[in-house]
């Protein structure tokens, strides 16, 4: 039995590369965030809090799409690893 893995392969790579991005889009919305409260009535407030709520956007996806690319990259590893097993005991004729 072999299966050719490489269309999986190509695939987790990208998947692999979105969480990357995700990671970069973060950190560049996140340069936008005030580390202080603001107390009364201040302008910059709203924005802080649309900052916060798109941050919160970002991790909701960036958590979801890590966890896909490790548990897709763990199956992918663990298919090479049976495929390989299965191939070290073919028997040639």
């Amino acid at each position: 039995m072999n299966l050719n893995l490489f269309p999986f392969l190509v695939s987790w790579s990208v998947l692999a590369f979105v969480v990357l991005v995700m990671i970069a889009w973060r950190n560049i919305v996140a340069r936008h965030e005030d580390h202080f409260i603001q107390v009364l009535g201040y302008a910059p407030v709203s924005q802080q809090a649309n900052v916060a709520q798109r941050l919160n956007q970002i991790d909701r996806w960036g958590k979801t799409l890590t966890v896909a690319a490790l548990a897709f990259g763990l199956l992918l590893a663990a298919a090479y690893a049976w495929q390989g097993w299965v191939q070290g005991f073919v028997i040639p004729s």
